[in-house]
């Protein structure tokens, strides 16, 4: 048989070599993991990027809403202001012929 020196160092190698052989199916397991890893993370980026342009056509809608409000908004001033124009202009006209009956009756007498 095999003396206990030679068999130690058999059991060595062969430890040696089972070890290395693991390592190397991990390294390649690891290796293998990395594009998937890499493909997860250009997922997430896509889906982030398709939620900042989610994000930012809402924020586009919105502005338009707003820009819409705002012409709305112009538009009924310029209606109000006509309106008090009209109405002063009417308040005006009233005062002026008050003041003129009040003369003509102040004449009369």
């Amino acid at each position: 048989m095999m003396s206990r020196p030679m068999l130690l160092v058999f059991l060595l190698l062969i430890l040696i070599i089972t070890s290395q052989f693991e390592w190397k199916q991990q390294l390649v397991t690891d290796f293998d993991a990395s594009p998937s890893v890499s493909q997860k993370q250009q997922h997430i980026s896509k889906r982030e990027e398709a939620v900042k342009e989610k994000i930012i056509l809402s924020q586009e809608k919105n502005i338009q809403r707003l820009n819409e409000l705002v012409r709305n908004l112009r538009e009924q001033l310029i209606q109000c202001r006509r309106n008090n124009e009209t109405m002063n202009g009417t308040v005006s006209s009233s005062t002026e012929n008050v003041i003129e009956l009040e003369r003509q009756q102040i004449l009369e007498d």
